[in-house]
């Protein structure tokens, strides 16, 4: 819960309060009275009578009543003054910085939990412990520095690591970015990062509340929640950018099919973030420049047009842009002629457009205003000015600061002389801007930003899908562990995902008759070891009838063999779709090439059941291998269509069939005539 006390309280007590403010204790009321706190301010240390020029109470029980506590003291003390505080003195939101809790010991743990059940039987806001604190326009309640000057329009920062908020907010301050607020939830043994933005979203106000979310998560304890109110805040206006760490433990666990190989913790939040419509980060500097890119005009087009006056940070700008699937479009005709004939001798126009070390600002003005209104293939701008040592490069940040104030494309400035010019730099800053003072960071954050889809929607897609059929079947199966040909043929159709026809026996004068009947070549394939291909069990191309005697009996004298498969031989590209349960998240389901290079490769792109076709798009788009999915040199490109609709058709599938735990459909075939499932495996944990 969080409380009115904890957001703008009108009275704080500090308990561990000191002159020295290298303490925690001290450096929180330092900062609380820097900031300008308007209420009462207590302190409790029971060695001094004045703290900082305040009033110093020796217990908490002396003090008056109170809105918020803040607990600076030994672990051992902090359960005490809790009680003491909430049941005598009116507290109604406490923050506990103090460490020693859960993150250590089980007594700290147990200490932890008695807190919070305190708290909450007193309806209080408990924030932390082990956390840096919480800094708002209301009060600066945090021991740490720098503490950076609030803006209603800065960034709302929630972050599980009170250290790497502090980190987080170093990296930002140089490059321009403001913040609104900053969270440091620490334990977050009563409220965690998903508390903090579902009572963001709750109590938005689209008129006063900053639109810029950012998150650090350790640990994201309801994904549903997480979710839910990311996706809700977007769909409000606002933009959202997280790092998610600790996302490998589980890549080595063990798993019999591809996809639970391929799927990890790791693959759930990145199918998560995708459907919320959170830009993913997995920096720092990654965070605070995808901020910034934020804080502009929004991107509506993928074409840049690049200024300059120095030609080789303007080619490697083109160059990571290009990699991340941006364009630096060449500007020709009379419009760049014209511009050209304005620019000094020398100057080139073509993009990126080089005005020239010796170019003036009035000729900077001229070459964003033909990007602005002469050249309509570009969307947005990046003008890249610097000090040579020679001048000052006032003049010029003025002209892109009019220019970012009036014109309707997005302006990105790089200014990379921050010691030369670090004063104008600054001046220009404070101006409400930000910069980006490496082009390779600005390329990927911008990167990042244009390839997050917007929030999924709710809708599920249901049209072709028997959801009634397949609860039958699965109620009907009666043991646990991969399904039966048959079995996984019934669940498919069912789904409406277009299989290849198979014949499975254990008789050889039948599988011999089937395939005459549906004509060579063939394929055969073992039943019943799970991996087919490490045991020999898959046979390619069969062309004639004593081919195909002599492999069923190889197939059946290899272990654990049941039966052979045959289907048609069929000729396309290889791709793969699949699905595993994760715990919380629910269904991840993964696509990408087929066949062995699933996990060679490993370029998968994930997705969180049930899917949208918009994500389905999203997850093919967002693949290594996507040019050989569009076709190059030469190669006709698969149906993408189809292609997204076995991905929805099988998400929609595994969202009302939770028993099952993985599957595979390896490879999934596009050919001329379609995309079609080639082999499946199926896992059932009832």
């Amino acid at each position: 819960m969080i409380t009115e006390q904890l957001l703008n309280p009108r009275s704080i007590v500090v308990v561990g309060g000191s002159n020295n403010i290298r303490k925690p204790g001290g450096n929180l009321v330092h900062n609380i009275i820097l900031g300008k706190f308007d209420g009462e301010l207590y302190v409790v240390n029971p060695r001094e009578d004045e703290v900082q020029g305040k009033r110093s109470y020796h217990s908490v029980e002396e003090i008056p009543m109170t809105d918020l506590a803040i607990l600076a003291v030994p672990a051992h003390l902090c359960v005490v003054a809790v009680e003491v505080l909430a049941s005598q003195k009116g507290v109604k939101a406490f923050i506990v910085v103090s460490a020693g809790f859960g993150e250590e010991t089980p007594e700290g743990a147990a200490a932890e939990a008695r807190m919070i059940e305190i708290a909450n039987s007193h309806g209080a806001s408990l924030i932390g412990p082990n956390c840096i604190g919480v800094l708002n326009r209301f009060h600066h309640s945090v021991f740490t520095s720098p503490v950076p000057k609030l803006h209603p329009q800065g960034v709302d920062f929630i972050s599980s690591s009170g250290g790497t908020a502090l980190f987080v907010i170093e990296t930002a301050l140089p490059k321009g970015l403001r913040f609104n607020s900053v969270w440091s939830v620490g334990n977050a043994g009563q409220i965690g990062v998903e508390d903090v933005l579902q009572y963001m979203d709750e109590n938005f106000d689209t008129l006063t509340d900053s639109k810029i979310k950012l998150l650090y998560v350790e640990t994201i304890k309801s994904p549903e929640r997480l979710l839910y109110h990311a996706s809700s805040l977007i769909k409000k206006g606002c933009k959202i950018a997280a790092i998610k760490s600790g996302s490998t433990e589980s890549g080595s666990r063990a798993a019999s099919s591809h996809t639970g190989a391929l799927a990890s913790s790791d693959s759930a939040v990145e199918a998560l973030f995708r459907k919320a419509g959170i830009v993913r980060c997995f920096s720092r500097e990654e965070l605070a420049t995808v901020a910034c890119v934020f804080t502009l005009k929004e991107l509506q087009g993928r074409n840049f047009a690049i200024v300059t006056h120095a030609g080789g940070p303007a080619v490697i700008l083109t160059d990571a842009l290009s990699k991340g699937g941006m364009m630096v479009p060449p500007l020709i005709g009379a419009s760049a002629e014209s511009l050209k004939s304005k620019l000094l001798p020398g100057a080139a126009t073509s993009n990126p457009i080089d005005i020239l070390g010796t170019g003036t600002a009035d000729d900077l003005g001229l070459a964003i205003d033909f990007c602005e209104t002469d050249f309509p293939e570009t969307d947005a701008i990046a003008v890249i000015f610097g000090s040579t040592g020679l001048g000052k490069v006032s003049d010029a940040l003025e002209v892109i600061h009019q220019r970012m104030v009036s014109g309707s494309k997005p302006i990105f400035p790089i200014l990379p002389s921050i010691i030369n010019a670090s004063e104008e730099v600054n001046d220009f800053l404070a101006k409400g801007h930000v910069n980006f003072s490496d082009e390779v960071s600005l390329a990927t954050a911008v990167t990042r930003v244009i390839n997050t889809p917007k929030p999924a929607n709710k809708e599920i897609e249901l049209y072709g899908v028997d959801i009634p059929l397949i609860r039958k079947i699965i109620e009907n199966t009666t043991e646990n562990g991969y399904l039966s040909p048959i079995a996984v043929q019934q669940l498919f159709k069912a789904a409406g995902i277009k299989m290849v026809e198979e014949f499975v026996t254990s008789e050889k004068s039948k599988i011999v008759s089937h395939a005459k009947k549906i004509g060579f070549p063939i394929v055969a394939k073992v039943v019943g070891p799970v991996h087919k291909s490490d045991v020999g069990g898959v046979v390619l191309n069969i062309k004639t009838e004593q081919h195909l005697a002599l492999e069923f009996d190889r197939l059946m004298a290899i272990a654990d063999a049941t039966a052979v498969m045959i289907q048609p031989m069929l000729k396309g590209q290889e791709l793969f779709v699949g699905g595993k349960f994760e715990e919380r998240f629910g269904h991840v389901v993964l696509c990408g090439l087929g066949g062995i290079f699933v996990e060679v490769l490993q370029d998968v792109a994930s997705g969180l059941a049930a899917l949208s076709y918009e994500e389905a798009f999203s997850m093919i788009h967002s693949l290594r291998a996507y040019k050989i999915i569009k076709g190059t040199r030469g190669q006709q490109g698969i149906d993408e269509k189809q292609f997204a609709e076995v991905i929805v058709r099988l998400s929609t599938l595994l969202r009302f069939a939770s028993e099952i735990k993985e599957v595979d459909i390896n490879p999934l075939l596009a050919t001329s005539k379609g995309v079609i499932a080639v082999d499946a495996r199926v896992r059932l944990e009832k």
